[in-house]
C-alpha cells in the first residue's frame, strides 16, 4: 500500500462517520488513517486465558469468563436502582451488575446465549460479582480478529459519555488493517533494518495494536520507537550540516598577542581540562570557516566566563570586536567588573551598556564602536537596538540564552553583513539526552570539573522543628565575617500568601538578629527595581548580613563573602531551581552550606528531590533526576513545553535508544549525504514527508 492512504481522512474509514470522526480529530487529534495507527496503546491486558467461576481468587484483577445470563432483575438501592443478571457456567454462579443504562440493557442482552465477559471482580457476602462488564457474544468473539493482548488505547471523559469505548477504538483500528491487506510503506532501508534485526513496519504497526505475544509487542515497540527518534536525529543532523554550508563564517587564523599574552602572563589560575578542551573545540570551530554555534554548559562556578573571555581575545587578535548579552542587569554589570581589570592589563577597550546607561554614556559608546575603538561590548537587552552599530563584530556570546527568543537573536546577527560566530552560554545543565533532542544542531561543549581550589557545597536537610539550631549555627557563620541568604519560595499562583510567609519570615528572622548588632536586606518581587538594586548592592558591599529575598536572586549574584543558603519549604521548589540557588555560595574560598528546610509531611518525589541534592553537586546528574521525575515538557520551561510531541518514543526511558538512533542517523549522513543511494530512497521520501509537517522542531535555536 502507498502511504498516500494513510493521510486519507478518518471520515472514510467504515464504522466512523462524521459525527465520530467529529469526535476523534476534537478530543484525540486523529484526522487521518495514519494518525489512528499513531494512537498508540497505554497499555495491555492479557487474554489469553479464560477463567471458570470456580477459580476466581479474591483479587482485584481483570478477568475474562465464558458463560450464559440465565436471569435478570431490577433491585431498588438507596439511590436508584441497579441491575443484576445470574451469570453461570459449568462451575458456578456469579452476579453481573449495572448501575446505569438499563433500558439499552434490558432489550440487548440475550438469556441462555453464550457470552465472553471480562471486568474486574468483586468478593462481597461470600459470592463474586463483576459490575459493568465488557460483553460480546461468543460467536462474535471467534470471528474477530483474535489477539492475545488487549490493547487499551488514551481515552476522554467526552469520548466514553458518547459511545466511543475501547472497544470502538479497536473496532475501527481493525478496520484500516483490514482495508490495507497488502501492508504499509516501508520507511527504513534494508541494510538499517538488518543490521538491528528490526521486523517490517507493517509487521511492528500490527503487533503494537494487537500483539500474537508478548516478544513480538517488545519487537513492535522497539522498531517503532527507534524510527521515531532516528528521523528526529536526522532532521537536527541535516539542519546543523546546511547551517554549516550556507552561513560562511569569518575566518580566525590568527592566534596572536592578546590570546598569548594573556594566557601566559594573566591567567589567574591554570586551567581545568575541560576548560583547555573547551578553549580547543571554540578556536576550531573559528578556523573552519563556516559560522559556529556553539552551546557551551558548564555547572554554575565552572569558569565559563574565562572560556567566553579567551575566545573574545581570539576575535581581537583577528581583528574582530565582540559583544556579550546577559538577560539581567546585575548579570551583565558581574561580567563586565569580571572582565574589567584583565582589559585594562593587556590594554583593551571594554564598555557596559544597559538601561540604565546615561545617554552621554551611551553616545561614546556607540561612537567608538562604530570607529573600531571600543573591542569588547557588554549589556542586556540594550545591545540590540537599531543604534547600536558595531564597525566588525565576529564574535558573540549569548549567556543563559533560554532567557532570550530567536527574534532577538536574530538581530544580533543583522549587525554584520556575514553573521558573527555564535557561543551560547548555560549554567543549567540540560540532561544529555535531551541536549541532543532540543539542541541538536548545536554543537555541544561541556566543562565538567570545577576549578582547583573550589570546595564542594555541604548540603543538609533539616526539619521546621531543628530551626533553633540552624539560627545558631547562622550566628556562628555571622561571627566568622560571613553573609547569609535565607529565600522562600515564590509561586505566582499563591503570590498573596507567598508574600504573608516572606514577611513572617523577615519578622521572626528579624527579631532574633536584632539591629543594630545584625543587618537585613530583603528582595522581592513587589519591589521597585531600583529599590531591588540598592538592597542586593548592600549585601554585595557587606553592609548587610543577611538576604532575605524570592527566588529572584537565582541568576547570578556573585557575592564570594556569602557562605550559607538557606532555602525555605525547600518541597516547594524543582530541582534545578535548588541547584541554582545553591550555586549562589561556595563561589570564595571557605567551606560553603545549604540549608534545605521543610515541614515532615513530604511526597516521594519531595523527597528524591531533597535526598538528591543531598547526595550530589553534579548538576548534570540533577538534571537527569530531574528529567526523570518531570518530564521533558517541563525542563525547557512553559514556552517550549509540548516541544517532543512523540508519539510513542520516551526520551528518558528510551535514553538508548536515542543515542542508538542518533548514531545510525550520522552515520547514514557520513556513508550517503544526499541520501542517493538506492538503499536510501525510502529515507529521503519519508524525510521529505515529515518535513513538509512543519510543526516539529522549527522553534530549534
Amino acid at each position: 500500500m502507498n502511504s498516500g492512504n494513510l493521510q486519507t481522512p478518518i471520515d472514510y474509514l467504515k464504522g466512523v462517520g462524521p459525527n465520530r470522526a467529529d469526535l476523534l480529530r476534537k478530543e484525540l487529534g486523529i484526522h487521518t488513517f495514519g494518525d489512528l495507527l499513531n494512537l498508540f496503546p497505554n497499555r495491555y491486558i492479557d487474554k489469553t486465558r479464560y477463567y471458570k467461576i470456580n477459580e476466581l481468587q479474591q483479587n482485584s484483577a481483570e478477568v475474562q469468563i465464558v458463560g450464559k445470563i440465565t436471569h435478570i432483575k431490577s433491585v431498588a438501592q438507596k439511590r436508584g436502582k441497579r441491575l443484576v443478571a445470574d451469570f453461570v457456567d459449568e462451575t458456578g454462579k456469579m452476579e453481573l451488575v449495572w448501575f446505569r443504562g438499563h433500558k439499552w440493557l434490558k432489550e440487548s442482552l440475550k438469556i441462555n446465549e453464550p457470552y465472553i465477559i471480562f471486568g474486574k471482580i468483586n468478593w462481597f457476602n461470600g459470592s463474586f460479582s463483576m459490575p459493568h462488564p465488557d460483553m460480546e457474544l461468543l460467536k462474535e468473539h471467534q470471528k474477530n480478529m483474535l489477539v492475545a493482548m488487549q490493547p487499551i488505547y488514551p481515552s476522554t471523559e467526552k469520548l466514553g459519555n458518547r459511545g466511543i469505548s475501547n472497544r470502538v477504538i479497536i473496532k475501527i483500528i481493525q478496520q484500516v488493517f483490514l482495508e490495507n491487506k497488502k501492508g504499509f510503506l516501508e520507511t527504513l532501508p534494508q541494510s538499517l533494518r538488518k543490521e538491528l534485526k528490526l521486523i517490517s513496519k507493517t509487521e511492528a504497526l500490527f503487533n503494537v495494536h494487537f500483539p500474537q505475544s508478548a516478544e513480538k509487542l517488545t519487537q513492535a515497540q522497539f522498531r517503532l520507537k527507534f524510527e521515531e527518534l532516528f528521523y528526529i536525529q536526522l532532521q537536527l543532523l541535516v539542519k546543523n550540516r546546511l547551517r554549516k554550508q550556507k552561513i560562511k563564517g569569518f575566518v580566525f587564523e590568527e592566534v596572536g598577542e592578546y590570546f598569548n599574552q594573556f594566557y601566559k602572563n594573566f591567567l589567574p589560575f591554570e586551567l581545568t581540562n575541560a576548560q583547555k578542551r573547551v578553549v580547543k573545540e571554540i578556536r576550531n570551530d573559528l578556523g573552519t570557516g563556516a559560522q559556529m554555534n556553539r552551546l557551551l554548559q558548564g555547572d554554575v562556578g565552572s569558569g565559563k566566563t574565562i572560556v567566553a573571555f579567551m575566545s573574545c581575545l581570539l576575535a581581537l587578535d583577528n581583528k574582530f570586536q565582540s559583544c556579550i548579552m546577559a538577560p539581567t542587569e546585575i548579570l551583565a554589570t558581574q561580567h563586565f567588573n569580571g572582565l574589567l581589570e584583565w582589559c585594562e592589563k593587556l590594554g583593551i577597550t571594554i564598555e557596559l551598556l544597559t538601561g540604565s546607561t546615561k545617554k552621554s554614556a551611551r553616545k561614546i559608546i556607540h561612537e567608538n564602536l562604530e570607529s573600531g575603538e571600543l573591542h569588547i561590548l557588554v549589556g542586556t537587552h540594550a545591545l540590540l537596538e537599531d543604534k547600536v552599530q558595531f564597525q566588525n563584530l565576529g564574535l558573540a556570546i549569548i549567556d543563559e540564552q533560554h532567557r532570550f527568543g530567536v527574534a532577538q537573536r536574530a538581530k544580533l546577527w543583522k549587525k554584520n553583513t556575514i553573521p558573527p560566530h555564535v557561543l551560547v552560554m548555560t549554567a543549567t545543565p540540560i540532561p544529555r539526552t535531551l541536549a541532543m533532542s532540543l539542541y541538536g544542531d548545536l554543537d555541544i561543549s561541556v566543562i565538567d570539573e570545577l576549578p582547583p581550589g573550589r570546595k564542594s557545597i555541604k548540603t543538609v536537610h533539616r526539619f521546621d522543628n531543628n530551626r533553633l539550631k540552624v539560627f545558631r549555627f547562622i550566628r556562628d557563620e555571622i561571627k566568622k565575617g560571613r553573609q547569609i541568604y535565607i529565600v522562600y519560595p515564590l509561586i505566582e499562583e499563591s503570590e498573596t500568601m507567598d508574600y504573608k510567609d516572606l514577611m513572617d519570615g523577615y519578622e521572626s528572622i528579624a527579631r532574633d538578629f536584632p539591629m543594630p548588632e545584625y543587618q537585613i536586606s530583603i528582595v522581592h518581587g513587589k519591589m521597585k527595581p531600583a529599590d531591588k538594586d540598592y538592597e542586593m548592592t548592600r549585601f554585595a558591599n557587606g553592609e548587610t548580613q543577611i538576604m532575605v529575598a524570592t527566588t529572584v536572586i537565582e541568576v547570578g549574584v556573585n557575592v564570594p563573602n556569602a557562605s550559607v543558603m538557606i532555602i525555605e519549604s525547600a518541597e516547594r521548589f524543582g530541582l534545578s531551581q535548588l541547584h541554582q540557588l545553591r550555586g549562589r555560595v561556595g563561589r570564595g574560598a571557605e567551606q560553603s552550606y545549604c540549608i534545605l528546610m521543610t515541614g515532615h509531611k513530604l511526597s516521594n518525589d519531595s523527597k528524591t528531590r531533597l535526598e538528591t541534592m543531598v547526595k550530589t553537586n553534579d548538576g548534570f546528574e540533577i538534571a537527569e533526576v530531574d528529567l526523570k521525575l518531570r518530564g521533558p515538557g517541563d525542563i525547557m520551561g512553559t514556552q517550549q513545553s509540548g516541544v517532543l510531541n512523540l508519539k510513542i518514543a520516551d526520551i528518558v526511558k528510551d535514553n538508548q535508544i536515542l543515542k542508538t538512533a542518533r548514531f545510525y542517523a550520522m552515520k547514514l549522513l557520513k556513508d550517503d549525504p544526499n541520501l542517493e543511494e538506492k538503499d536510501h530512497k525510502i529515507v529521503r521520501y519519508t524525510y521529505n514527508l515529515i518535513a513538509k509537517d512543519k510543526t516539529i522542531w522549527n522553534y530549534i535555536s
